[in-house]
């Protein structure tokens, strides 16, 4: 098993187990399909980091909101951001590798969305 499914996947794993739960029980979920489809490591490339992008911005302006507020940093945005990062690089390191291999990218993506 390769870093990036450890890191990525550990609150996946949760997160589909309580869909399901959830789904059957209350229908307070939603999930949809974000990315699919067969990708040049290019293409991937360029929608991987994209999004990884949007959510690191999003932390980083929620944290400087979170300073200029109340003076401190925010931990869980900058502890994110780290995270983020983290899986951003291994990510690119495996898009790497199927680019010196000559070979394209499947990606599935979803999203879910629980009324909590």
């Amino acid at each position: 098993m390769n870093k990036f499914y450890k890191l990525c996947n550990t609150n996946l794993k949760t997160m589909i187990n309580t869909t399901e739960i959830t789904e059957k029980a209350v229908k307070e979920i939603i999930q949809q399909e974000l990315i699919k489809g067969d990708f040049s490591p290019e293409n991937a490339s360029e929608i991987i980091n994209h999004l990884f992008a949007k959510k690191i911005n999003y932390h980083e302006r929620k944290n400087f909101s979170h300073e200029i507020r109340f003076g401190e940093v925010d931990q869980n945005s900058k502890e994110r951001i780290m995270e983020l990062k983290e899986c951003k690089a291994l990510l690119n390191d495996f898009l790497v590798q199927a680019k010196e291999q000559g070979k394209n990218l499947r990606i599935y993506s979803s999203i879910s969305v629980e009324i909590i």
